[in-house]
């Protein structure tokens, strides 16, 4: 970066961003500015005039080391995500399986008791008609036990009834 780039910087970070400082305090510049060599961690020296500069540098492994742990919590975080989707997926299927599930039952449930409701009437019917049967079934039992006491009486009265052959017993 040339001297006359990080000063165009600078006047952009002073002009187009307000600061949140109030106006009367000073504000130390974290940018060199006419090639004065300031860091922007106010009062530390440069890493290239310190001789810890070289244990800094020696770091570089150390934050590839960050990196990649940096890297490995997104690859965790990236697979619980996908995890805690694939779940909620799952779980909405499953939701979805058992109100299917419960639908086909109400609906079972209302066919057989539409079922059992015809099957009733069915059997009140039937129970009706067989009421009817042993009415009519009593009725003409007594009907045929007037009409034999009828017969016979008839038979009874006849004078001639011992001569004839063709009579039929009463049973």
């Amino acid at each position: 970066m040339q001297p006359q780039d990080v000063f165009s910087l600078n006047n952009y970070l002073n002009s187009s961003i307000p600061s949140p400082y109030p106006s009367h305090l000073p504000i130390a510049s974290t940018f060199p500015i006419n090639g004065q060599n300031t860091n922007p961690f106010y009062g530390f020296q440069s890493a290239t005039n310190n001789p810890q500069s070289m244990s800094l540098s020696s770091n570089n492994s150390t934050s590839d080391e960050a990196e990649e742990q940096q890297t490995d919590k997104n690859i965790i975080n990236e697979r619980k995500q996908r995890r805690m989707i694939s779940n909620r997926e799952s779980a909405r299927r499953s939701r979805m399986r058992k109100q299917r599930h419960l639908d086909e039952l109400w609906s079972q449930v209302m066919w057989l008791r539409i079922e059992n409701h015809q099957l009733l009437d069915k059997l009140n019917n039937l129970s009706e008609s067989h009421e009817k049967v042993l009415q009519e079934n009593a009725q003409l039992k007594e009907e045929t036990s007037e009409l034999k006491q009828v017969i016979s009486d008839m038979q009874i009265q006849s004078p001639f009834s011992c001569f004839r052959d063709d009579i039929i017993p009463i049973e």
